[in-house]
């Protein structure tokens, strides 16, 4: 017996409705894939676990690719003066200059991108 045209006729708008839902998601994994970010605001912070060897080989690399004045004595990032504060703003001046994909705050998986300022008193996170 062949199929009854009205059972392919009613199964294509059911399929053209779940293309459709699927293609939202899809098409946002590849904007983030990309490294395209949702229009909030995003940082990089270096995540808490890390070790003091990661925290520095991060803090290090990232002050060889951008200026890190702003971690010096008397400046307004030097307090707290300890290292995983410093990496932080060492590793989001880096990513906020490579254009805020998320590669560029991976630092093999040792920090977190953050949609909550983590600026404090007189040390303001950039955010370009």
């Amino acid at each position: 017996m062949a199929p009854r045209a009205e059972s392919t006729f009613l199964s294509l708008p059911a399929l053209s409705l779940a293309l459709l839902i699927l293609s939202v998601p899809l098409a946002q994994a590849q904007a983030q894939a990309q490294g395209q970010c949702c229009s909030q605001k995003t940082w990089c912070v270096a995540k808490p676990s890390s070790d003091e060897a990661t925290l520095t080989a991060n803090l290090n690399y990232a002050c060889s690719q951008v200026d890190c004045s702003i971690l010096q004595r008397g400046c307004g990032c030097f307090y707290p003066d300890n290292l995983i504060s410093h990496a932080s703003i060492a590793m989001n001046l880096y990513y906020q200059s490579r254009g805020r994909n998320y590669w560029n705050c991976y630092f093999k998986n040792s920090a977190l991108v953050v949609t909550t300022d983590p600026s404090f008193g007189n040390c303001v996170y950039e955010y370009i």
